[in-house]
């Protein structure tokens, strides 16, 4: 798996993880939404700054963000659609 695939594997797991919306994230992290998404798709090759500040937002050291695929997990269950309240 390419790193930028297995980066955005592991942001969208512990984002959904702990109940993120994307929007949410990337708000806290500083980064466009749809940036977000992108890096979350392997799309993107994030800077170390925003892997750094997305990995503050979700409260985890940033090597997790680089921690092997692990195909037992499989495919992530996203969150339910729709807004979320600003005081989430």
């Amino acid at each position: 798996m390419e790193a930028r695939v297995l980066v955005g594997w592991n942001v969208r797991r512990i984002r959904v993880s702990k109940g993120v919306s994307q929007e949410r994230l990337a708000f806290d992290a500083n980064v466009d939404r749809s940036y977000l998404g992108g890096l979350e798709r392997g799309e993107h090759n994030p800077t170390v700054d925003v892997l750094e500040r997305v990995a503050k937002v979700l409260d985890v050291p940033l090597r997790d963000l680089f921690t092997d695929y692990d195909p037992e997990v499989g495919d992530i269950e996203g969150l339910p659609p729709g807004r979320k309240s600003s005081e989430a």
